[in-house]
């Protein structure tokens, strides 16, 4: 069968009738379920919480988060809030990103506020003595963190957690460039929103979404989405990855903007190598 352009893959997954999408299920080889727990419930970044609905637009858009729920607090009184702007950084050694990803089968979850890439057991990064498992990878649009005040068309965010339940996020900046083959295979595959997609025989690799060069900028943050829980270690990669037009166009279709905005580093330091 001939692939889809990518902008249609996308888009199709929220136009499609249900008698089509369900007739589909039954004789494609793509395995899909309805997601029940939308990610991990260690990493809770974009998991379609009961409490309260939130989103990017309108009333329930980032500036209200702080409002809508009672768990939400942190999204409106933290200190210690993610994203921000890299513009000045102290210049220290850091310890090396030492990451040990496998091949691994696909998962795609559609979530309504990205596309998520969920992970088995096995995918490792340690950071000096800090030793994460990789959970999950997800998309933005535009960056959510930016460089000396401007950001990049689109960021990934690996997150990452401890046995103790801390989170690392490893951010990864992608710019226009050359057409990605590991982002193609994610799109053409992505389900219908509040979908889970198995495709048959297909793996991913998590390095492929990393840059060649790992130094990266180092600081103490936050979940970026509700309920904006600190205490994350984040590691922003200073070399982007490339995408083609055609793939970040596809993404933006579907997410216009699923990005928070920037807020205030709040006497916190950052640290690079």
């Amino acid at each position: 069968m001939k692939k889809l352009l990518l902008s249609t893959a996308l888009l199709l997954v929220f136009t499609a009738p249900s008698h089509a999408e369900t007739k589909a299920e039954h004789s494609s080889s793509h395995h899909k379920e309805e997601v029940k727990n939308p990610t991990n419930s260690a990493t809770k970044e974009h998991a379609d919480h009961k409490q309260s609905k939130w989103g990017y637009t309108g009333k329930i858009a980032a500036p209200h988060w702080g409002k809508l729920d009672k768990s939400y607090t942190a999204c409106k009184m933290g200190k210690m809030q993610s994203p921000i702007n890299i513009a000045r950084y102290l210049e220290e050694e850091v310890p090396a990103l030492e990451s040990h990803y496998k091949e691994s089968p696909l998962q795609i979850i559609n979530n309504g506020h990205s596309i998520e890439v969920v992970f088995g057991s096995g995918n490792t990064l340690k950071v000096g003595n800090m030793s994460y498992e990789l959970a999950q990878a997800h998309f933005h649009t535009p960056s959510e963190h930016y460089l000396d005040g401007a950001p990049y068309p689109m960021e990934i965010h690996l997150v990452h957690k401890t046995k103790e339940g801390k989170l690392g996020v490893v951010g990864v900046f992608l710019k226009v460039g050359a057409h990605n083959e590991t982002i193609e295979k994610i799109w053409q595959n992505v389900p219908a929103k509040g979908k889970i997609s198995k495709p048959d025989g297909l793996t991913i690799t998590a390095s492929k979404l990393l840059p060649e060069n790992k130094y990266y900028y180092k600081y103490e943050g936050s979940l970026t989405t509700p309920p904006c829980t600190e205490g994350v270690n984040w590691h922003i990669l200073k070399a982007p990855i490339e995408i083609s037009e055609a793939q970040l166009r596809a993404f933006q279709g579907v997410f216009t903007v699923n990005a928070r905005p920037i807020q205030s580093l709040n006497n916190r330091t950052i640290s690079a190598k």
